[in-house]
């Protein structure tokens, strides 16, 4: 073989290795998503491009606070788990209670309309009044969107089933100015 085609074949072959890589990770460790809506402010914003996990909930545990990719009725949302299998929830007076005790939500005090003392960020309700059951179901989670006033979640849809969901997500890469890590300020627990 000449050096050109030699060398052409070896650019191939590292091409197409790298492109089987690529959809080898995308299909099970780690792919992206871009917000869409208002629902996770001041958290994630419309339009944000953030990484989610594919295999952290997998391996490892889905905790309380974390943000998650699911799927409900064929379409795609990003909320934060606030009740794992076996949880009461209750939230009365903007404050949530998980088990009878408060949870606080310091991913929420940046926000504006959570500052406002006039008007309930988060409506008072139980798990009870909601959905008829006491405690989350096995192999279900209870979600709601930072942004309560403007969120689509477990209010509404009740409970993400384990197998409906994509991932965690794990870092927001853009816009890169708001790039991070961290999602749920200190440990709840």
């Amino acid at each position: 073989m000449s050096s050109l085609k030699q060398e052409t074949w070896e650019w191939a072959k590292a091409i197409v290795i790298g492109i089987l890589v690529i959809v080898l990770i995308r299909s099970f460790f780690i792919t992206n998503y871009t917000v869409s809506g208002l629902s996770m402010m001041p958290t994630l914003h419309n339009k944000d491009k953030v990484l989610v996990s594919k295999i952290s909930y997998t391996v490892g545990e889905i905790n309380r606070l974390d943000v998650l990719v699911f799927h409900v009725d064929n379409e795609d949302y990003v909320k934060r788990v606030i009740g794992l299998p076996g949880d009461t929830i209750t939230y009365d007076n903007d404050m949530l209670f998980i088990n009878n005790k408060r949870v606080k939500e310091p991913f929420l005090t940046s926000y504006e309309a959570f500052m406002n003392p006039e008007n309930r960020f988060t409506e008072d309700f139980t798990l009870e009044t909601l959905s008829g059951q006491t405690r989350v179901p096995q192999g279900t989670y209870f979600v709601l969107g930072d942004n309560r006033i403007q969120s689509l979640d477990s209010r509404y849809f009740l409970f993400v089933q384990k197998e409906d969901i994509v991932g965690k997500v794990v870092a927001r890469y853009w816009p890169l100015k708001s790039a991070t890590m961290n999602f749920t300020g200190k440990h709840p627990e």
